[in-house]
């Protein structure tokens, strides 16, 4: 279906908000209405059927026949549950099918984040056009659906910060602007598979920050893993046809920003009594959005604010412009809301190994889809590069169990 969007001379073609648009929205707020999507229990099931209060046919005795209460049999199963827990094991629950559906939406909606993002950038003029308008106005997008949840009946609670609170999120919110702008600088540069191959060495900006500037040490095993994103990313890099040293700029720029956002977020956090007035994961997100969008309207005058009648008319004569513009911008709150929950939910390697994939799967597909070039040689690379990340993420752990 997204093919069919596309036409062979690379023409200027338009993207439609489909119903798996809102359908991501969908699921990414989800949460805020209680759909947790988690497989419901036996017991909950037999108690809505009306069984839970009746004495059961076959009942528990101890040792000494004695029959054993519900509290007591609470107790005993409470108490093998926790000596399990210290023996390291685990049980065997019903199959998560909400998780399964938040990756899946994670997966869908970065991968048509990408398209449209870049279907936008093409329509408003590619290189020379407005880059920058594209990503502070598709932040606009995400800034007011977040605010619709807050206001819509039994949508999310509101939160509760205070001014002294916004005040310490604005390093983040400048970050994640900075972050956001310069990825999108870097697609529109270039194509879209090479930003992303770049953009995944994101752990390198990260360790030299942590360990220079936040006085946090990364291991000597990580450090060791660098060489291996840094050469993937090298190697991929060698044969693009579409390369330009804006987009590898770009891409370096966003993916300092995103290194020193998850510091500063770190350091927000530990902020005293700042999560319960936020509320809630998508509370911050959605302050994080609107405040970035406020700081990137100065950058977008400052930059383009000369062109903006051009930039109006060419919305008005081209609907790709503006059509792509909002389905990038909800698809981009979306799946980094779904991304947030369905990473909250996992443990650190699942994390890891769901980042890895999520990248081939948006470099392979996004490529195959607009035409890039997907040479060996940056297949390799590009192999490489997110199998160090990879491996960077799960090192510290493997050395552990050694």
């Amino acid at each position: 279906i997204v093919a069919n969007h596309f036409i062979a001379n690379n023409k200027t073609t338009t993207m439609k908000i489909t119903p798996l648009a809102l359908l991501t929205v969908f699921a990414a707020t989800s949460s805020a209405f209680g759909l947790n999507g988690a497989a419901q229990s036996v017991t909950k099931s037999t108690r809505a059927l009306g069984f839970a209060g009746k004495a059961p046919l076959v009942q528990a005795v101890d040792i000494q026949g004695n029959r054993l209460n519900t509290v007591a049999l609470n107790d005993a199963a409470e108490g093998a549950a926790d000596a399990k827990a210290v023996r390291g094991g685990a049980t065997k629950g019903p199959l998560d099918v909400g998780l399964l559906v938040y990756f899946a939406l994670w997966y869908l909606g970065n991968y048509y984040y990408n398209i449209t993002n870049k279907m936008a950038l093409n329509a408003a003029g590619g290189k020379t056009g407005f880059p920058m308008a594209i990503s502070g106005l598709q932040l606009g997008v995400g800034a007011l659906y977040g605010l619709f949840l807050w206001f819509a009946p039994d949508a999310r609670q509101r939160p509760k910060v205070t001014v002294n609170d916004l005040v310490k999120m604005l390093p983040v919110a400048f970050c994640f602007m900075g972050a956001h702008a310069a990825s999108v600088f870097a697609m529109g540069m270039g194509a879209v598979s090479f930003a992303q191959i770049v953009k995944a060495a994101e752990p390198a900006f990260a360790a030299v920050l942590a360990q220079f500037v936040y006085g946090k040490p990364v291991s000597k095993a990580k450090w060791l893993c660098l060489p291996i994103v840094i050469g993937g990313v090298i190697l991929a890099s060698v044969k693009e046809l579409d390369f330009a040293w804006s987009a590898l700029i770009s891409a370096c720029i966003a993916n300092t920003f995103a290194a020193v956002k998850g510091n500063e977020n770190k350091k927000l956090m530990e902020t005293e009594g700042i999560k319960e007035r936020i509320g809630s994961v998508g509370n911050q997100f959605a302050i994080t959005t609107i405040m970035g969008f406020l700081l990137s309207l100065p950058v977008i005058l400052l930059r383009e604010g000369s062109r903006m009648g051009e930039f109006w008319e060419l919305c008005k004569t081209s609907p790709a412009v503006w059509q792509n513009l909002i389905a990038s911008g909800l698809w981009f709150y979306g799946y980094n809301e779904v991304a947030t929950m369905t990473l909250k939910k996992t443990g650190a390697v699942t994390q890891s190994v769901a980042n890895t994939a999520k990248r081939v799967i948006v470099i392979v597909g996004v490529a195959l889809v607009l035409g890039e070039s997907l040479s060996p040689i940056k297949l390799i690379g590009c192999s490489i590069g997110i199998g160090g990340v990879l491996l960077y993420s799960i090192i510290d752990q493997l050395v552990a169990k050694k």
